[in-house]
This record gives C-alpha cells, structure tokens and sequence, in this order.
C-alpha cells in the first residue's frame, strides 16, 4: 500500500525556490520536505523546531538561520516591533524590523535556495514577514492582506496587517552582485525599468 506524502501543515510556495509552513513538523511529513532538497530554513521564532526537523537538518545538512532567537539587547532602541506595538498579544514573541531586514536579504540571496522560512504558528511571524516580502515586490497593499487572511483565517491580527503597511522597504540591502539575486525579482526589476522608460517615451511624445 502506498503512503502518502504530506505536507506540514501551512505550507506553501512563496515564490520558486522559497517555500512557507510551521515550524512544528511531524514525522509523517519528512519525506515531503526531503522532495524539495532544502538548502536552508529560515526560523522566525525563538522556539526550535520539532525534533522530526531538527533531524532531518542534521542527517541532510541542511542550514538552519535561526534569527527569531536574537537577544532583545540585539534590536536598537528605535526598532519598531509588533510585540512593542501591543504587549496585550501574548502569542506574539518578537518580530522587529531587523529581524525582517536580516530574513529577507537572506531571502534575496539565490545561493541560500531552496528555503523554506518557518515560524512556530506558520501564521504570525510568517505571515508578517511574507508580507514584507510582497511589499518589496511591489504587490499592493490590499492583495498582502487578503495572502495574509487566506493563511490566518479568524487568527489573523490588525497589528500584524499594519507592521506590514509600515515596513520601509528601503531598509533592505541587496546584494551588490546582482547575479546573486532570484530570477523572479531580476524579472521585477525587469518591468519596473521597462515601464520607466515607457513613462519617459510617452513624456517626449507629448
């Protein structure tokens, strides 16, 4: 009889070569994970993994980034944070910019992927830093929210929705050496050069 391969539970692709779920993983969906031949996770939370993933990063060698465990003394004082925003969400742990900074140029790096960016829920932290991500990419701000909503569903969270309306984008810094970069942001990139210089074409003409 054969078994069926199972996702974790939340999981999806973001973009090629990166990929999203919770951190809690269980034994059933190993061999799920071992198809995508990870070449790193990128954790957002304090907590570990599961020890079915621990695991399998260790048996593959698979690279774990694990920067939701940063020390508060590792964020500036003027760091805007959703758990600074509201102490009242309790299954908030830290999210800053920096965290998100750091996260997504290590997104931005090709030689980092496949990866597959985790949080304990698969939701909150996650779901933020997607955002950020979508932002960056140019997406408008109200189809974020409805990615955002389509994975919280009835969790999801105000706060979280206007961390991601206020992320400055240009607090991010790109690799200097473009070859570094996805394809699918080089083809962002792409569009947006070709609609400047239609701009620019259609200002001459007129």
């Amino acid at each position: 009889m054969l078994s069926l391969v199972q996702p974790p539970d939340l999981f999806a692709p973001v973009e090629s070569g990166v990929y999203r779920s919770t951190a809690v993983v269980e034994p059933h969906s190993i061999p799920f994970l071992l198809t995508l031949n990870l070449r790193t996770v990128l954790l957002l939370t304090p907590e570990l993994p599961s020890r079915p993933l621990i695991s399998l990063i260790d048996e593959t060698g698979i690279r774990l980034n694990h920067i939701g465990n940063r020390p508060a003394s590792s964020v500036s004082a003027n760091s805007r944070s959703i758990e600074s925003q509201s102490q009242s969400m309790s299954s908030w742990k830290h999210l800053s910019d920096e965290i998100v900074k750091e996260g997504i140029e290590f997104v931005m790096n090709a030689s980092n992927h496949p990866c597959l960016v985790m949080c304990s829920s698969g939701i909150h932290e996650t779901g933020a830093f997607i955002g950020c991500l979508r932002k960056l990419l140019g997406w408008n701000f109200n189809s974020i929210v409805v990615e955002y909503r389509c994975f919280a569903g009835s969790k999801s969270r105000y706060l979280i929705q206007q961390f991601i309306e206020l992320f400055d984008t240009d607090l991010i810094t790109l690799p200097q050496n473009s070859q570094t970069l996805p394809f699918w942001f080089k083809d962002y990139l792409r569009t947006l050069e070709e609609d400047d210089n239609e701009r620019e074409q259609s200002s001459i003409t007129v």
